[in-house]
Parts: C-alpha cells; sequence; structure tokens
C-alpha cells in the first residue's frame, strides 16, 4: 500500500510493544535458557571463527576485532528471530537499549525539545511545557545550529540529539537561529518526561486526545486529559490512536477501566495456555465517544478501540488497522542487549483475535497519502483532516 512508506518510520517505535509483561518470573529461567542456546550455537560459532581467520590472514588494512566480533553477534541474534517467521518478535543490541527504555518508560534526560533535520536545518518541532529549553525561551521553529561550537550540519540529526542529551543537572551550550538573528543560550539538563496524552477543545462541546503509546504515564496523563476536557464543558471526546505503536497492557486497561461499565475489556493467553481477564468496574464514563484509527495503529491502541467498539460506547472511524494480536517479553541478554519475543496472544473483551485481520472502522474514511504524511509529522491542520471531522460530525448527531 502507499501509505506503508510511512509504516517503516512507525516502526521505528515499536521497540517498545511490550504488552502483557506480567509473567517475569516465569520467563526468567527461558531468558537463561536462550543466551546458553545462542553462545553454543554450533555452526554460528565456526562460521565466525573461518571469517575471523581469513581477515587476519588476508585483511590489507587494519580493523577492530571486537567491534566486528559485537556486529556479528548482533547480525546472527537479529537473524535468528528474524527467521522465525514472527514479525513481531525483534532483536535489541546493547547500543539501542536506551533508546528502547526511552521509549518504554516516555521519560529521559535533556532539555525538552524534539528536532527535525528539515532543508533549513535542524529545526525544533516541540518544546516541553516547563521543561529547561522553554524556561531558557526555545520556541517551535528555532533551527538549532551548533552544539558547544559543533555545526548541527556536521554532527547529523542522531549525533546532535546525543550531545544535547547527558547527566542531570549538567549544563550544554547551544546556538539557535531565529528569524536570522542568532542566540547562544546554556540549558541545564533535567528529567524529562514527554508528553503521552494531550487534550484540546475542537468545539464549545467535544474533546480531543492525542494518545502517543500506552507506554509509562500513559494513564495518569489520559485521564487527567479527561477530566480537563470535562471541566471544560465536553460533552463528547474523540480518543486519537492514530500512528499509535501500542505500549503496557496496564496502561490501556486502566485508561478502558474508566470509560467502561462493568465487564470483561480484555483476554490474554500466554505461551502454557494461562488465561488472564481484565474486569472494569460499574463506574464509567457515560458520553458519546468516537475512536480515530488507522493502518499504524498496533496492538494496545487496536484493543483499545476494539473494547470501546464492542461495548458500543464509542464508533470507530479512520481506516482498517495492522492486526497485531501477539503480545512480546522483553529477554535481557548477557551482553546487555535483549531480545523481545512473542509469548501470548490476546483477545477483545468477546474473545475475538485481530491478529492480520486488525479493527474494523464503523465510519471508514480514508486520507491521500500527501495528508496522511502531514498527519503523521503533526502539520494537518484539523479542519483538513477528514477522519477527525467525521468522528465530530458523528458526535455532532448524537449529542445534537
Amino acid at each position: 500500500m502507499k501509505k506503508k512508506l510511512l509504516l517503516a518510520l512507525v516502526l521505528v517505535l515499536v521497540l517498545a510493544l511490550t504488552i502483557g509483561a506480567t509473567y517475569a518470573v516465569t520467563y526468567t529461567n527461558l531468558a537463561a535458557d536462550f543466551a546458553e542456546i545462542v553462545a553454543s550455537s554450533g555452526p554460528v560459532s565456526s562460521k565466525m571463527a573461518e571469517l575471523e581467520a581469513y581477515l587476519e590472514a588476508y585483511f590489507i588494512d587494519d580493523y577492530d576485532l571486537d567491534a566486528i566480533r559485537s556486529a556479528a553477534g548482533d547480525g546472527a541474534a537479529a537473524a535468528m528471530i528474524e527467521a522465525t517467521g514472527d514479525r513481531w518478535s525483534y532483536y535489541i543490541s546493547a547500543e539501542n537499549m536506551d533508546a528502547h527504555n526511552e521509549q518504554l518508560y516516555n521519560a529521559y534526560v535533556g532539555i525538552g525539545i524534539t528536532i527535525q533535520e528539515t532543508e533549513n536545518g535542524m529545526e525544533v518541532k516541540t518544546v516541553t511545557a516547563g521543561g529547561p529549553a522553554e524556561a531558557a525561551g526555545v520556541r517551535v521553529g528555532d533551527l538549532l545550529t551548533a552544539v558547544e561550537g559543533v555545526s548541527t550540519a556536521e554532527l547529523g540529526l542522531e549525533e546532535t540529539k546525543n550531545r544535547v542529551r547527558g547527566e542531570a543537572g549538567t549544563t550544554v551550550n547551544l546556538t539557535f537561529e531565529r528569524g536570522g538573528e542568532t542566540m547562544e543560550l546554556t540549558v541545564e539538563r533535567a528529567d524529562i518526561v514527554n508528553p503521552v496524552a494531550t487534550a484540546q477543545m475542537l468545539e464549545d462541546d467535544i474533546g480531543l486526545i492525542t494518545i502517543k503509546n500506552f507506554d509509562y504515564h500513559c494513564a495518569e496523563q489520559t485521564l487527567a486529559a479527561i477530566d480537563i476536557l470535562l471541566e471544560q464543558g465536553a460533552k463528547a471526546l474523540v480518543f486519537d490512536v492514530r500512528f499509535n505503536p501500542g505500549g503496557l497492557k496496564d496502561q490501556m486497561v486502566e485508561v478502558l477501566d474508566t470509560l467502561l461499565p462493568e465487564g470483561d475489556i480484555f483476554r490474554s493467553v500466554d505461551y502454557a495456555g494461562r488465561e488472564e481477564v481484565d474486569k472494569s468496574d460499574a463506574a464509567c464514563l457515560e458520553i458519546p465517544m468516537a475512536v480515530l484509527v488507522n493502518e499504524d495503529s498496533y496492538s494496545a491502541a487496536e484493543f483499545f478501540a476494539a473494547a470501546l467498539q464492542e461495548y458500543g460506547v464509542a464508533e470507530v472511524v479512520g481506516m482498517q488497522t495492522s492486526g497485531k494480536g501477539n503480545f512480546q517479553y522483553t529477554f535481557n541478554l548477557s551482553d546487555g542487549s535483549a531480545v523481545a519475543l512473542s509469548v501470548g496472544k490476546y483477545f477483545t473483551p468477546s474473545g475475538k483475535s485481530l491478529t492480520d485481520v486488525g479493527v474494523t472502522p464503523d465510519v471508514e474514511v480514508n486520507l491521500d497519502y500527501a495528508d496522511y504524511e502531514s498527519l503523521y509529522y503533526g502539520t494537518l491542520a484539523h479542519e483538513e483532516d477528514e477522519q477527525l471531522q467525521a468522528a465530530v460530525e458523528v458526535l455532532r448527531e448524537k449529542i445534537s
């Protein structure tokens, strides 16, 4: 599909798709067994030894054997997981574990900005409210041109991010450009909690809550967003989980418990056939709701939409979702790397699997490629978002 170009970008975030990390004790021995299997892999070890021998005997230039061994180990491990045929299991190198944990915990040490490499340079796309960058006067649209006197054009995006970050309480010297003027700022790094759920009133009585993922801090921020909009007079709510890669089961369940009446809200069955059923109490929010989904809504985002749909409390608007029906557990390996393996399956409140099927919207609305891309990058105006406008229309009919 034409929109799958963006899927590759979104899948970078899927490092943290670990719904149902509830069997840690049981899986500890499995992790040890897995590490032992990898370490004693005869064919792999033999092939690596042959390659090392050829390098030592014939390679003309200098090389770093430790770096080669590390890369070979990462490649072999990734290939093993890929060979299972399960597109949801994946290997995480030691080098990428920090990024994995940052996504999972929705927190990091930095100054509270996101930057994107554009034709103009390293452009500030978001500034975290209350963060060090905001306090220093950084604004969306500013161009970050240097870190500690080194040009960001020379550093590139990833190295620029790495140099801006550091230990909490330390400072970093940054050069920004705004409207042709140069600003030299010294900003103190701090612990930053990423905004996961944001609230906005679309009209006098319809509120929009955008949920970026269901990892740590999602439930508290989503419930706070609901309270904010209700206090502002919202009579209906739109939940936007488009481009949401999923996250933690417990975070999703906590939000659903607030929205749904008494009953089953989520089911999971692990590799040993053990079933776990999460339930909601009788207290629930009783106002019209809609959920926005698309092809890049995964995992918890899909089951969130499906639960609200099955209970008949929300209309699902958008496009068919991805159909991720397995949940993963992340096993830490001895060298600091990790492997996330599919260890179970999950189901909707009625017991339906979404594997390779996904959620079918009640109101199907497609976006052309340009709008889809603009939505992903956060530049599509609400008035031009046909999916959002369709959801508003559905809710307007219910409350009028």
